[in-house]
């Protein structure tokens, strides 16, 4: 089911990507304090993002299912006060990663995801060329030091990305916007507020 709000004249119907319902997994480090500013900002570990963008992305895991990947997920849909928080507490270094709040940014939208991959077979995370959340040059979409095979499984999640309308940053391997991002308002709505929203059937996909 999805959870549906209108918002400046438009509908937003917001799908959760859930383990047990998509074969997914979840590693939301926003609700915990392992995460850069070390501190929980949300409430839950879910995985939010409008139901258009959430349905391309279950395409590419599919996809991956041939390599013996799955995607992990870190963060999807964000209220727009978490990016202003991130954008507060952090430095000039920090914030050449971050999405200035006074723009807001594609996870405000529900049109951004954070993820990396883990191996079928055991349900590991796969090592790739960082860590999520890792803000240095290893970050970058084009680094080309490290492990090969790691950069080959970044290369691969990017190719399969932008095969279902997902384009990548230059300085984050791990996050990439849908190319409908522009069509959608920035927005507030924490996980509670999604949650206790009305449910609508899944709209029939395109």
């Amino acid at each position: 089911m999805t959870r549906e709000f209108r918002v400046e004249g438009k509908i937003i119907r917001f799908l959760e990507l859930a383990e047990s319902e998509h074969g997914v997994k979840l590693d939301v480090r926003y609700a915990r304090k392992d995460n850069f500013i070390q501190r929980k900002v949300y409430s839950s570990h879910h995985v939010f993002l409008l139901e258009h963008v959430a349905h391309d992305l279950l395409a590419v895991h599919r996809e991956l299912s041939v390599h013996g990947f799955g995607l992990l997920l870190f963060d999807g849909y964000r209220p727009w006060s978490v990016t202003k928080l991130f954008w507060d507490l952090s430095d000039a270094h920090t914030r050449k990663f971050l999405a200035d709040p006074e723009d807001g940014s594609s996870h405000n939208r529900g049109c951004a995801v954070d993820l990396g991959l883990f191996h079928l077979s055991t349900g590991a995370p796969v090592v790739m060329p960082s860590d999520f959340d890792e803000m240095n040059e290893r970050a970058y979409r084009d680094y080309g030091g490290g492990d090969p095979e790691s950069r080959k499984r970044r290369d691969l999640l990017r190719s399969l990305m932008e095969r279902n309308h997902f384009h990548g940053i230059e300085n984050e391997w791990w996050h990439y916007n849908h190319s409908s991002r522009k069509d959608w308002p920035v927005m507030d709505f924490s996980f509670e507020e999604i949650l206790k929203a009305p449910q609508t059937p899944p709209q029939p996909q395109k």
